[in-house]
């Protein structure tokens, strides 16, 4: 038999095959059609809303005149992945200190940012720790990983390293180990998220607190119906396919940024019952006042949520500064001062010096 009659009579079985299984075939085709166009529609619109974590730029709400800056006693200390940071104590010039307050700047600031928010405190009778996070300020930077306005397991570990810093530096001095955070917009995320493994923190004031599982969801949301070009992508479909969008959203970049992205939401619902003071500007287009109330409501322990009027992102403090000071002072006496008592001076040297 010769190659080409060979090769005929393949072609003839494959064809008879093909005509006894016609239906089996069509079936595996629609199957196919139907998991691989919806696969490739989704991956492309993955590939799409990855921008919105990579590339999107914060709202800037510091200028760099805006407040005066003060300055501490500055120290050394290490994440708790062991990356070098450096912070400052501000220490109150009362005789009668009330308590230690952690302060964790927004992205984009710095440690020196402090004197925006905690001054007020400072002259109540609070010391306050500030520090830089990673690849900010004075603080030393980390290969391969890209700091962005979402908190990661990076800004976790570094807030892990303040609170643990100051927890032995109080034991040290032999003073009452709880206190306070006060964090802004991704610094108040980095709080919550390492105050649920700290039990000695006693309350968190948390201005511009977002979650970035349901922050993505929202905008996902928002840019499907503006920039995606196939209706399956955002008509009609129930909170199981955003939250599935999502997960593969925070999967690929978790991969391609070099970090995880845990939940806010999903932290404070898990936390040990405590008080927290949501801060929110009412005229908030980076953050929906939908998103500051759903992590209201997921708080469990005593909470409290200042929708400040007129006020954009972290911008309350500016608008309203006395009424601010006023109720993040009044928070801390309530839940603070009241755990760590009356606590005496143990430096003499001037403190809070001016820049």
């Amino acid at each position: 038999m010769t190659a080409f009659e060979t090769e005929l009579l393949e072609g003839l079985a494959i064809w008879q095959f093909l005509l006894r299984n016609w239906a089996l075939l069509s079936i595996v085709a629609t199957i196919a059609a139907l998991v691989l166009v919806p696969v490739a529609i989704l991956r492309k619109y993955v590939l799409l809303t990855f921008n919105i974590i990579r590339d999107t730029p914060p709202p800037l709400s510091m200028g760099p005149r805006d407040f005066e800056p003060i300055r501490g006693e500055i120290v050394n200390f290490r994440a708790m992945d062991g990356l070098n940071l450096r912070g400052m104590f501000l220490f109150s010039r009362s005789l009668n200190r009330k308590g230690t307050v952690i302060f964790a700047h927004e992205f984009a600031s710095d440690m020196y940012s402090c004197a925006r928010y905690c001054r007020p405190l400072i002259n109540a009778g609070y010391d306050v720790f500030s520090f830089d996070f990673r690849s900010h300020g004075e603080s030393s930077s980390e290969d391969n990983y890209t700091p962005r306005q979402w908190a990661t397991n990076h800004e976790m570990a570094d807030m892990f390293g303040a609170i643990a810093y100051v927890e032995d530096w109080l034991e040290e001095h032999n003073l009452p180990t709880e206190i306070g955070l006060f964090g802004i917009s991704r610094g108040a995320c980095a709080a919550v998220l390492a105050a649920q493994h700290y039990p000695r923190v006693a309350c968190i004031v948390a201005d511009g607190l977002f979650s970035t599982d349901r922050i993505l969801e929202h905008l996902m949301k928002r840019w499907a119906y503006i920039f995606a070009k196939v209706r399956f992508v955002y008509e009609n479909h129930p909170p199981a396919f955003w939250r599935f969008l999502r997960y593969l959203l925070l999967r690929y970049a978790s991969k391609k940024l070099h970090c995880q992205f845990p939940s806010v939401h999903k932290a404070l619902k898990r936390m040990q019952p405590r008080p927290i003071l949501f801060i929110h500007g009412q005229r908030d287009s980076y953050l929906p006042i939908e998103q500051a109330r759903l992590l209201y409501d997921a708080a469990r322990g005593p909470k409290e949520l200042w929708i400040v009027p007129g006020a954009k992102h972290n911008q309350g403090v500016t608008v309203q500064p006395e009424e601010y000071a006023r109720r993040t002072i009044a928070f801390f006496d309530r839940h603070l001062a009241g755990i760590a008592g009356k606590i005496q001076p143990v430096l003499t040297e001037p403190v809070a010096e001016r820049a």
